[in-house]
């Protein structure tokens, strides 16, 4: 197929449980949907990316799932998992960090750029004494190991673990030791060294029966991508904090933890899109029939929110812009045509599934 002389339109971000998937089974809709966004090369005409919260693998075992349940080529640059931002957070990649979840952990933590990462395993094996949780695994000694470790400089938690007890009472020895663990703890241990979190949410569906509904999360937050590239059209990144500061929102000046804070945002490239439309789709925690939402001037009181410590609940971002039996529905929402649909002689009309972007 030649290049197309005019970029398209817009383009699309998927979410994956719930969406194109439940579990590992593919939703039927996903395959006839994708059949709509590729041509007879299997080359994509749209830019497509995969979003999800899922942290236990690297990125390009994602794809070559994905890949494989949806019938289309995916490359590891489509793909953006919860740990993939911590790219950016490159003054810790020379630390020692102590990392936290499932599957290949090191693997991850080293393609994201960590030098020194450490396991909960590991730190176990050299602190034996610390996981006196369980009995059973309660190690034969009276003292502590001699190793020697380096000092931990920041916990990363990748995703859920499967000891939970384990991971908790080791995490909370790093932080109550400021990073020396089998140390006495210190008196004055706050604030404690970071805890970097890449997913919050524990609710999904996967093929469990009973939907697990936190509109918490995806909706939310492409609501709030959406609000962030309006402001961003409008001021900077540093702007906006000043403007925070400057309606009594925010501390006199800008301290080196804020202006350190600022420096990921460097990072990041110009925002490419100006808007950013949500679409719930129905095949996933969402259900229909379920009771109604309450009234927005319920909501902040009746509501629990799962969202970031940092954002303050707003009632509006709940509020999906379209609401679709399925991702196939999804992708025929009405929506001005890409170039390379309209070479084509479809009268497939994209728009989102999960979410679209339209560009500047």
């Amino acid at each position: 197929m030649a290049a197309l002389s005019v970029l398209p339109s817009f383009g699309f971000l998927f979410d994956i449980d719930g969406v194109l998937v439940r579990g590992k089974t593919p939703i039927p809709a996903a395959r006839t949907a994708f059949q709509k966004l590729v041509n007879a090369q299997g080359q994509f005409l749209v830019p497509v990316v995969f979003v999800t919260n899922a942290g236990n693998c690297l990125r390009q075992n994602k794809a070559d799932q994905l890949s494989h349940l949806l019938g289309v080529p995916i490359s590891q640059d489509q793909v953006m998992m919860s740990h993939s931002p911590l790219r950016m957070f490159k003054r810790y990649h020379e630390k020692c960090v102590l990392v936290s979840g499932q599957g290949p952990l090191l693997d991850i933590a080293q393609d994201l750029g960590f030098c020194q990462p450490i396991t909960i395993d590991t730190l176990r094996e050299k602190r034996p004494l610390l996981d006196a949780v369980d009995h059973d695994r309660r190690p034969n000694v009276l003292s502590p190991s001699a190793v020697e470790l380096p000092k931990i400089e920041a916990v990363v938690l990748f995703g859920e673990p499967v000891r939970w007890e384990t991971s908790l009472q080791l995490i909370i020895d790093v932080l109550l030791t400021s990073g020396y663990p089998g140390n006495p703890y210190e008196q004055e241990n706050y604030p404690h060294i970071p805890v970097l979190a890449c997913n919050m949410d524990l609710m999904w569906v996967a093929e469990a029966q009973s939907p697990r509904d936190n509109l918490m999360t995806d909706v939310y937050g492409a609501n709030l991508y959406n609000r962030y590239l309006q402001e961003s059209c409008r001021a900077g990144s540093k702007s906006c904090l000043q403007a925070k500061v400057s309606a009594g929102r925010g501390p006199a000046t800008l301290s080196q933890d804020h202006e350190i804070g600022l420096s990921w945002e460097n990072e990041l490239a110009a925002a490419a899109a100006a808007r950013c439309r949500s679409v719930l789709v129905c095949t996933g925690v969402y259900s229909p029939h379920s009771q109604a939402a309450p009234e927005p001037r319920d909501s902040i009181a009746d509501t629990v929110f799962h969202g970031h410590r940092d954002f303050c609940f707003d009632p509006a971002l709940v509020e999906p812009d379209h609401i679709v039996p399925d991702v196939d529905a999804a992708v025929d929402l009405p929506y001005p045509l890409s170039p390379s649909a309209a070479e084509r002689g479809a009268s497939l009309q994209p728009s989102s599934s999960g979410v679209s972007l339209e560009p500047q």
